[in-house]
């Protein structure tokens, strides 16, 4: 099955995620997974008296404070409660959490220090209902961070990872952005740190109920990304050193 000597926890960032909680919960592999932790960013809806009913360890902020900021709390949690693997479910039901076992397997033998799923690794984001636009941006912002990066990823923007212990101890998570761009701030800094990622190729499913941004607010996140580009070849350059990626 798994080295029962490795802890394994999913996290949970959810922010109004009644309708699609209980499904995603379904399709988590339990017999892979020790623990499952939800952080809930002050929903409106019942997404807290939901997780907690299905017996989820539940933590609450009582203001958003937004995707990068849950996932601090999550990342924190998991952290004290002694997991040596953590992986990032969303709770929306639009990545597929029955992946688990292949996404940690890597992880389990050490051949890495996280996994990412792709949905561009196997050439079917398309087929899973991805906005062309979004497919598109993807594939630009993506090889404007390997250049950056020096990497070799298929996607920067996946919301299914898994992350050893030693990963986001090695990271300074809490300079991280509090918004999206945290899941590419916290790959700049495993560029940096030299920790090891590997991919695997995952299906998604978009829906009216799954969380997804829009297309103003994509362009900000794109912004941001570039931004963060620029930070860090300005770091690594030396001509203006970030405490984030030292």
């Amino acid at each position: 099955m798994r080295d029962r000597k490795k802890k394994v926890i999913v996290v949970m960032p959810a922010y109004n995620a009644e309708k699609t909680l209980e499904r995603t919960y379904r399709d988590i592999p339990r017999e892979w997974v020790d623990e499952i932790v939800l952080v809930d960013d002050a929903s409106r809806d019942g997404t807290v008296g939901l997780a907690r009913k299905l017996g989820l360890r539940v933590l609450v902020h009582s203001k958003n404070r937004g995707y990068g900021g849950n996932q601090k709390t999550c990342y924190r949690e998991a952290l004290r409660l002694g997991g040596d693997i953590m992986i990032m479910v969303h709770p929306d039901h639009q990545y597929d959490p029955k992946v688990i076992p292949q996404l940690i397997l890597p992880l389990l033998n050490e051949e890495c220090d996280a996994v990412f799923g792709s949905r561009m690794l196997d050439g079917r984001a398309l087929e899973g209902g991805m906005p062309r636009w979004k497919y598109l941006a993807n594939i630009f912002l993506t090889a404007l961070e390997n250049a950056a990066f020096g990497m070799s990823l298929t996607e920067y923007h996946s919301g299914l990872r898994a992350y050893s212990r030693r990963y986001l101890e090695t990271v300074k998570l809490e300079l991280n952005s509090d918004d999206f761009v945290f899941d590419s701030e916290i790959i700049a800094q495993a560029a940096i740190h030299g920790l090891r990622i590997q991919e695997i190729p995952i299906s998604t499913r978009y829906f009216e109920e799954a969380s997804q941004i829009g297309f103003l607010r994509s362009v900000v996140y794109g912004l941001s990304i570039i931004k963060t580009l620029v930070k860090f070849k300005l770091h690594k350059w030396g001509v203006k050193k970030s405490e984030q990626f030292s």
